[in-house]
């Protein structure tokens, strides 16, 4: 199991390659990416090998130029990449996955763009291979993270969208089967000051349906020392079957980001893992990464795992080691100060601290 990365201060994505068991390499893959924020790796070309979609915000902090890009790196097989300019001079993107959202065969795109006081929505139409048309769903700003499935159980991929600024929304796009999209509300806050920060789609209940698993802590914006709020947090949106459903508050966590579903304590439910960006740095107490463990009545215990390196703002899980159990990889975002206890990319296993 590998992993890549982004790195956006150097505008370059990376592939951590474990060569033996517990041994990591790391390779650059691709240079001048315009402040890569998020890979989606998917065999595009369906040549049998995996490629690279990039969203690209060419700048992270708020700006309203057209400077968003999507870039594909072409898998070429032997660890070279080509690179394919998919969209360009858009509002800043923050995030592209892929699917076939008309039943046509081909791959498409469901795209977000953050913008800063104007975003979008939009799918991208794969017209012939590696062309585009696109169609934007919604107008607004602050989108973070788009997520595919079959949300309503009709059997076509859905788009489900998050979207911070003033708007606190989820939105949901139901698709006809055909590329026609219908659009509306699954979830809103009436506090401006909300701070969605991230959103991805699990089957948290292990019920055959898609959920939703989503964090509020954003600290990006005009304060010049970003920290907590008694509403920032994970929560989860329980698919209940036929496009409903129900806001469930899993806890507490200041700066909450990146939430990810995973039995890490291996009794066969799923809990959920998530860090911090935006604490009280100031506190040596305050938690950079934390467990909500599941429990047999479906309610969350809460743990601290760690509360140091701090400013982790990326997460994901996986079984990367002969260590037994699921385990961590963390990348952190040191943009305000204080600029100490810094990380850029861990390993967390069961039973270390970090590696």
């Amino acid at each position: 199991m590998d992993f890549v990365a982004c790195d956006s201060k150097l505008s370059q994505v990376f592939w951590v390659r474990q060569s033996a068991p517990g041994i990591f390499e790391e390779t650059l893959i691709a240079e001048d990416m315009r402040a890569p924020v998020h890979i989606d790796p998917i065999d595009f070309d369906q040549d049998g090998d995996l490629d690279l979609l990039v969203a690209c915000m060419s700048f992270i902090f708020p700006n309203n130029d057209p400077i968003g890009a999507i870039i594909a790196l072409e898998n070429q097989g032997n660890e070279r990449f080509r690179r394919r300019v998919l969209l360009d001079q858009v509002a800043r993107v923050s995030d592209v996955r892929a699917a076939d959202l008309n039943g046509d065969g081909l791959l498409d795109l469901a795209v977000g763009q953050f913008g800063y006081d104007q975003g979008e929505i939009r799918w991208m139409k794969q017209t012939a291979p590696w062309q585009f048309e696109s169609e934007i769903l919604l107008s607004l700003s602050g989108a973070i993270n788009v997520c595919i499935e079959d949300f309503n159980g009709d059997d076509t991929p859905d788009i489900a969208a998050i979207v911070s600024q003033q708007w606190e929304e989820i939105h949901l796009f139901e698709n006809d089967g055909k590329g026609k999209f219908s659009s509306r509300v699954l979830w809103g806050s009436t506090n401006e000051d909300y701070a969605s920060a991230s959103m991805i789609a699990c089957d948290l209940n292990q019920d055959n349906r898609p959920d939703l698993l989503f964090s509020n802590g954003d600290g990006f914006g005009p304060t010049p020392n970003p920290g907590p709020r008694p509403w920032h947090g994970v929560q989860w949106l329980e698919n209940l079957g036929e496009g409903q459903f129900a806001y469930r508050r899993i806890g507490y966590l200041p700066g909450a980001y990146s939430p990810r579903a995973v039995d890490l304590d291996g009794d066969g439910d799923l809990d959920v893992a998530a860090v911090s960006s935006f604490n009280d740095w100031s506190r040596p107490q305050s938690e950079s990464l934390v467990w909500f463990e599941r429990l047999d009545s479906g309610a969350f215990r809460r743990h601290t795992l760690a509360n140091t390196p701090i400013q982790l703002l990326a997460l994901d899980a996986g079984d990367f080691t002969p260590a037994e159990g699921m385990e961590i990889v963390s990348g952190g975002f040191h943009a305000y100060p204080p600029y100490e206890r810094l990380s850029r990319i861990l390993l967390w296993t069961r039973g270390t601290s970090d590696r």
